[in-house]
C-alpha cells in the first residue's frame, strides 16, 4: 500500500504565501518524479510543478517566478512554496508521485487526496 498525504493548504490573502507538503509512505522501492497539480472549479486538472529525483524541475508558465518545488528524498517528501499568491491560484492542489514498489515492478502514478488553497481578501 502506498499513501501520499498532503498538508499546508488554507485561506490566504492576495500577495501572501503558503507552503504545501506531501509525504509518501508505504511499500516504496523508488520514487521518480514528484509534483503538484491543481484543479479549480469547472476547470481541468493542470500541472503546477514537477521535480525529478535527479533535481530537474518544470513549472507551469502561470506560476514561474512565484512557486518553487523542492523535495527531500530521504523523507520521501515534496514541497511547494507558493509566494505572491493570486485569486486565480485558488484550487484544490493534488500531489502526484511516480512510484515503483518493487525492484522488478512497474512505475505507477499515485495521487494524494488534495488540499484546498483559497486566495481571497
Amino acid at each position: 500500500q502506498v499513501q501520499l498525504v498532503e498538508s499546508g493548504g488554507g485561506l490566504v490573502q492576495p500577495g501572501g504565501s503558503l507552503r504545501l507538503s506531501c509525504a509518501a509512505s508505504g511499500s516504496i522501492f523508488s520514487l521518480n518524479a514528484m509534483g503538484w497539480y491543481r484543479q479549480a472549479p469547472g476547470k481541468q486538472r493542470e500541472l503546477v510543478a514537477v521535480g525529478t529525483s535527479g533535481g530537474s524541475t518544470n513549472y507551469a508558465d502561470s506560476v514561474k517566478g512565484r512557486f518553487t518545488i523542492s523535495r527531500d528524498n530521504a523523507k520521501k517528501t515534496v514541497y511547494l512554496e507558493m509566494n505572491s499568491l493570486k485569486p486565480e491560484d485558488t484550487a484544490v492542489y493534488y500531489c502526484n508521485a511516480e512510484i515503483r514498489r518493487t525492484y522488478s515492478g512497474p512505475t505507477q502514478a499515485y495521487w494524494g487526496q488534495g488540499t484546498q488553497v483559497t486566495v481571497s481578501s
